[in-house]
This record gives C-alpha cells, sequence and structure tokens, in this order.
C-alpha cells in the first residue's frame, strides 16, 4: 500500500492510500479534521481527486461537526472532571494552582498556540492521571460482573480509538474516556472486555456486546461518536 499526502484549498490536507484490499474509493474525516481516501490499486489519483472534489460537501460537514466537538477554551470558563473542577484563567504568566481538588490554569492570552499548547498538556495530565486512578478499577468490576478475563491494562493518549484488546488480551484505553459520561465510559470497557473472547467486529461480537450492555450495544456506540479523542 502506498499513500501521498496533497493539499486542498478549501478541506486541507488529504491523504491518498492505496490499498490492494479496497474494492471502492472511501472517505473518511478524522477528529483533527485531516481527511484519508483509501481506494483500490487500479484507481487513478485523478479519479480520485475528482471522487473527493465531488463529496466536497459532505467533507466540509463533517469537518465542521469535529470542530463542533471540541472543547471550547475562554477566559473564566470551566471544565468539570471526574475528580477535579478545572478552571481556566487569565494571569501574569503560565501557571498551575491546585488546592484540593479544584485546579486552576492560568495563562497570558487564549489565543496564541502556547497558550493552547499548555492548557492542552496540563488538561491531558490531568485526564491521565483520572484515567490511571479509575479505569483499571472500574474495568476489573466489569469483568467480574460479566465473567470476562484480561491480562493487563495500559493508559495511553491516543487520537485514533477509545481502546484495543491484543491477541494475548492486553487492554489499552485511551485518557481521553475521562471526557466522557460514565455511561459511555462503561461501554468502552467493556466493548474491550468482549474483544477478550471475540477478536473481530462480526455479528457474533454484537450480539455479546448487546448481551452485557442491556441491549443498547449499536444505541451507545452511535453516541460515543459524537466525542472527540482530541483534549481541545
Amino acid at each position: 500500500m502506498s499513500s501521498q499526502v496533497v493539499q486542498l484549498k478549501y478541506i486541507g490536507n488529504v491523504t491518498l492510500s492505496q490499498n490492494r484490499r479496497s474494492k471502492n474509493i472511501k472517505v473518511s474525516v478524522k477528529a483533527d479534521k485531516s481527511v484519508l481516501v483509501s481506494f483500490p490499486f487500479y484507481v487513478s489519483a485523478k479519479e480520485v481527486l475528482a471522487f473527493v472534489s465531488k463529496n466536497e460537501n459532505w467533507i466540509r460537514q463533517q469537518q465542521q461537526k469535529m470542530e463542533d466537538r471540541k472543547v471550547k477554551v475562554e477566559p473564566n470558563s470551566e471544565i468539570r472532571t471526574k475528580l477535579h473542577l478545572v478552571k481556566f484563567l487569565l494571569g501574569d504568566e503560565y501557571k498551575i494552582v491546585q488546592n484540593r481538588n479544584e485546579i486552576d490554569f492560568y495563562v497570558p492570552d487564549f489565543e496564541s498556540e502556547e497558550s493552547l499548547g499548555f492548557l492542552e498538556a496540563n488538561l491531558t495530565e490531568v485526564y491521565r492521571n483520572e484515567a490511571k486512578r479509575l479505569l483499571p478499577v472500574r474495568l476489573t468490576e466489569l469483568a467480574r460482573r460479566h465473567g470476562f478475563e484480561f491480562n493487563k491494562v495500559t493508559i495511553r493518549n491516543n487520537r485514533r480509538n477509545w481502546g484495543s484488546c491484543s491477541s494475548k488480551n492486553n487492554i489499552s484505553l485511551n485518557l481521553q474516556m475521562m471526557k466522557l459520561p460514565v455511561e459511555l465510559i462503561d461501554y468502552i470497557l467493556i466493548h474491550e472486555l468482549v474483544h477478550t473472547e471475540i477478536k473481530n467486529h462480526g455479528s457474533k461480537f454484537w450480539e455479546r456486546l448487546d448481551e452485557v450492555s442491556n441491549n443498547r450495544a449499536r444505541e451507545l456506540a452511535k453516541q460515543v461518536k459524537r466525542y472527540s479523542t482530541y483534549t481541545l
């Protein structure tokens, strides 16, 4: 499989990925609004770009949806995480002040890349610490309740997916899950636990997932898609 990245005026970065397993042209929009186009080896780049151009309006709509999912950070705004109240405040310098369960982030402005980078990096660490405290415990609880077994669990900052389960039943969880409602966190944990038994997303997987999610697997999966794996 070969790929190349092209820059289109109204869409931005588009990755063209030739895949011998593809039977048709497929377009997907990622959380960072970049576009991935997978296509069969017998389709030319010219044909692919024509397809992208034809679907430009749909692509831009999806990009706008991704933009709308982002956390809007403004002066004196706040986010209530699972364990903390995080406030974003204007200050003379970059500073973090924590008092019990309240964490105040001070930045000189809310527009510069430096300020947004500071906020994103430190909010990510808040999510990381909370994820390490809460997710392994909850995963173990759900595994025992539903009769699953897993090997070990790791916490990562992954922008591609919410979780994964290896062939050895090692489960990796995305710290960005901490932004989600508790019900959706449980759904993702159960989703990965089902993968300890069934390694694909075939009909048997969804049947098993329905068994342990009160027949709401598809509904909850749809809700998860409304959230971005990006911190800000």
